[in-house]
């Protein structure tokens, strides 16, 4: 299992983030890339100096606001300090709309893009050509790098792109979900890319990482978890096949937060909905809500910021009383 912190923090709260997470035993932390944050490199950076262990990677970047180019040359870099423990999460990026990039083939994009950072990585010779994204045959590393293979991870809601995962990638993630019925979903998707890559019979895996608040008190977490969710619920929801969501209510509940009235817009979320798209309530609800995503067939599940009512002790009670069941079980 792993955790997942949003890039609004400074180097030092990281360091002691990551620590928690290493010494909880956590085997991932994953750092998004989100739209108008900080970028997830100096905190990644920062993280692999004060640990030993863990894998660390960015959940998402994406290639059309980073070019492949620069991706490699982080994952390069990361993967140095961390003395091999990177890995790089890649989706085709949201609300790139609202900056002007409207990317075009974004399957065939991505293709290209991971064809591009693996041949940088590994020191490839020879040319690379492509549509989107394409490399002469003199572009290398300009400095000294060891050849690397790191793990890709494909983050996305869709079916074309979960194919590609199966297809390329290790893990394909489910960002904003705790639904066990996605699980299955993707799991047939990327059967598909499995198929047409040969591969059918390796594991690749299916993470879930949503929003998680996790709290003694029930009500508390539960109703901070609703606000969180509001802000990306009618986003992803229309994506779920399994979820089932009323469009009208995901309508109103964008409403509602465009009017920034978030209590109106938490009050329109259910217990059951709040359960597809969030880890929410105490240590034992998390458990539960963990089991029932590996029992349909989910290989990790990552538990999402602000993860309690205060970050330190949402680790805490992730990293001393979910955990732990896991290890016993």
């Amino acid at each position: 299992m792993s955790v997942a912190f949003q890039t609004d923090k400074t180097l030092a709260e990281y360091r002691e983030l990551a620590i928690l997470a290493e010494h909880y035993g956590f085997s991932t932390v994953s750092v998004y890339g989100d739209l108008l944050f900080q970028p997830a490199l100096p905190a990644l950076l920062a993280m692999a100096e004060v640990t030993e262990r863990i894998r660390l990677g960015p959940a998402c970047l994406n290639p059309f606001t980073v070019h492949p180019v620069e991706i490699a040359g982080q994952m390069a870099m990361l993967n140095t300090v961390s003395r091999g423990r990177a890995y790089l999460g890649i989706s085709r990026g949201a609300w790139l709309d609202s900056i002007g990039l409207v990317p075009a083939r974004p399957v065939n994009a991505m293709r290209e893009a991971i064809a591009a950072i693996r041949h940088l990585l590994n020191r490839d010779a020879g040319q690379l050509p492509g549509t989107t994204f394409s490399l002469a045959a003199h572009h290398r590393f300009q400095y000294t790098t060891h050849p690397s293979s790191v793990p890709i991870l494909i983050g996305t809601w869709g079916e074309k792109m979960a194919a590609l995962g199966g297809e390329l990638a290790s893990e394909v993630k489910v960002g904003g979900s705790a639904n066990p019925g996605m699980v299955r979903v993707m799991k047939r998707w990327m059967d598909v890319g499995a198929a047409k890559g040969g591969h059918q019979d390796e594991r690749n895996g299916v993470v879930m990482g949503a929003v998680t608040v996790v709290d003694e008190d029930r009500s508390a977490a539960r109703a901070r978890a609703r606000r969180e969710v509001s802000l990306y619920l009618p986003v992803v929801a229309p994506f779920d096949p399994a979820a089932n969501i009323d469009p009208a209510l995901l309508d109103r509940i964008e409403a509602a937060v465009n009017r920034d009235d978030g209590m109106a817009a938490a009050a329109l979320i259910s217990d059951d909905m709040l359960d597809m798209f969030a880890f929410a309530g105490t240590p034992e609800d998390i458990i539960r809500q963990t089991e029932l995503l590996f029992e349909a067939g989910a290989s990790r599940v990552e538990f999402g910021t602000p993860h309690g009512l205060s970050r330190v002790s949402g680790l805490r009670l992730l990293g001393e009383r979910v955990l732990p069941h896991f290890r016993t079980t």
